[in-house]
């Protein structure tokens, strides 16, 4: 499937550059951040964390799952960012 030439990293990319200033490994580092606000919550509603015990719902995961394209576009913006040819190296993996 081809996408256009405007792709949700090239969009980011200029965001980024006014709005966060902390430079490409805090790009990187985002992912886990993102990825763990939906892991967080996975882990509540199955009540695997002894310590908090069932902390949330199914229905909180599914409100959170959302969260999953937050990690796609972070994702696309660490690469677009960091790579010096970031087309290829998805072109690569995919």
């Amino acid at each position: 499937m081809r996408y256009p030439r405007t792709t949700a990293g090239q969009l980011g990319v200029g965001w980024l550059a006014g709005h966060r200033p902390t430079g490409r490994p805090a790009r990187v580092l985002e992912l886990g951040e993102e990825y763990g606000e939906a892991a967080e919550v996975i882990t509540g509603a199955l009540g695997a964390n002894p310590l908090k015990g069932n902390s949330h719902r199914w229905q909180d995961v599914e409100k959170e799952l959302k969260e999953l394209s937050d990690v796609i576009v972070t994702a696309v913006l660490a690469l677009a960012t960091s790579s010096p040819d970031p087309e290829k190296a998805l072109a690569d993996r995919v």
